[in-house]
């Protein structure tokens, strides 16, 4: 691809004031790499604060209250994981996701007609990313309803901790836990928050991209007329969905050990949470489906006309006695074409109106749910799980 052809630079995660904000402190360069300064300098200020103003009142692993900081399993879950995996997505995506808008003039699904709309939704998506006023929603929406309703009347539990102690049903925060709403909270949810924001561009750009018309190729062997490369995008926001599912993973495992509830009772929330990121991950990719169902239709007619000449010419040769004497059916090219007639056929017969398999679902399904499994654990007792796998063996 030459210069004067190359699409512009696009990516979800290049832009806006944080990450201006990192490239001004040296934790982020232009690629985003320095990832580990991010990582040390975001659980230093997240989580380290919190374990010295515990340890100083007294509630970093005494009996003084009933969740102490060391074992409250969710915030270092969240804080811990989840987090540092926010950040890593970041590279993750920013790396697959730079060949995915050349891939699309590269297969030539985007027509030269098409190409000025096309550059205009890439130019669009990256102005909207690096708005301003969307990350200043965004930290408003983290103190007004993330830290100041949702989590100290929602989620908090109802137990004395080490960050505070509900009273009428307001929380009443220590030293420590001001740190954790003021500071470790709002960074936590404003990372997700902004993680959320970039799925919405992603879904709002293959949406403008849906709405071009689109040359698809019903023989492409990836099934879905040449956007397989799309279900690659997807697999890059695993580290997202391991931090939502671990996010889940640490707020069941406080309530199953220190509220006395069980596993079973957040079936709903299991399912709603896999359901929701599939849906987050998978759905925009979904505004293709009815022209990727019009290609399929048009190609297995076309390619089903082409088949019935080739197959009526192969009669008349063949089995009417048209094809000269002196040469042997045996070892004929019309046989291989015939074949590959056939595979062609059943290729374009065989597209998806989706650019990923059940596959690409599964995969997510199980990434996102599998910080849940350990948890499996808390269902048995010890002499339980020791007298199953004995019978396993025995």
């Amino acid at each position: 691809m030459t210069r004067a052809t190359a699409p512009p630079d696009f990516s979800l995660v290049l832009g806006g004031p944080l990450y201006q904000l990192w490239r001004g402190t040296k934790l982020a360069d232009g690629a985003l790499l320095l990832l580990r300064r991010r990582l040390i300098v975001m659980v230093l200020l997240s989580w380290v604060p919190l374990l010295l103003l515990s340890i100083a009142e007294g509630h970093a692993w005494s009996d003084s209250v009933k969740l102490p900081f060391l074992r409250d399993v969710e915030l270092h879950l969240r804080l811990l994981i989840a987090l540092p995996l926010m950040i890593v997505a970041e590279l993750i995506v920013h790396k697959r996701m730079q060949p995915v808008v050349s891939q699309f003039l590269d297969r030539g699904l985007i027509p030269d007609a098409a190409r000025p709309r096309f550059d205009a939704a890439i130019a669009s998506t990256i102005r909207l990313r690096n708005s301003v006023a969307v990350e200043l929603l965004i930290i408003a929406l983290v103190y007004i309803v993330g830290v100041g309703f949702v989590w100290r009347t929602q989620i908090a539990l109802d137990v004395t901790s080490w960050y505070g102690a509900a009273t009428h049903g307001q929380l009443q925060p220590t030293a420590a836990g001001w740190w954790l709403g003021l500071v470790s909270l709002p960074l936590y949810q404003f990372l997700l928050l902004r993680w959320y924001f970039r799925l919405f561009l992603w879904a709002r750009f293959l949406w403008q991209v849906s709405r071009l018309d689109l040359r698809f190729m019903p023989l492409h062997p990836d099934r879905a007329g040449g956007l397989g490369f799309l279900a690659g995008v997807a697999y890059a926001f695993g580290p997202v969905l391991l931090a939502q599912g671990t996010m889940l993973a640490g707020m069941i495992a406080n309530q199953i050990f220190y509220a006395g509830r069980a596993l079973p009772e957040f079936e709903l929330e299991i399912i709603g949470l896999v359901a929701m990121m599939l849906l987050a991950i998978l759905g925009p990719m979904l505004v293709f489906a009815p022209k990727l169902a019009a290609a399929k239709r048009a190609g297995v007619r076309e390619y089903g006309t082409v088949a019935q000449r080739y197959v009526q010419g192969f009669d008349r040769k063949w089995l009417r006695g048209g094809a000269p004497v002196d040469e042997p059916l045996i070892g004929s090219a019309d046989i291989q074409s015939l074949a590959d007639l056939g595979n062609s056929f059943e290729v374009a017969r065989g597209m998806r109106w989706v650019p990923f398999t059940g596959q690409t679902v599964v995969q997510l399904a199980v990434t996102t749910v599998l910080p849940v499994v350990p948890l499996t654990l808390t269902m048995f007792s010890a002499n339980e799980m020791l007298e199953r796998m004995l019978q396993m063996v025995f």
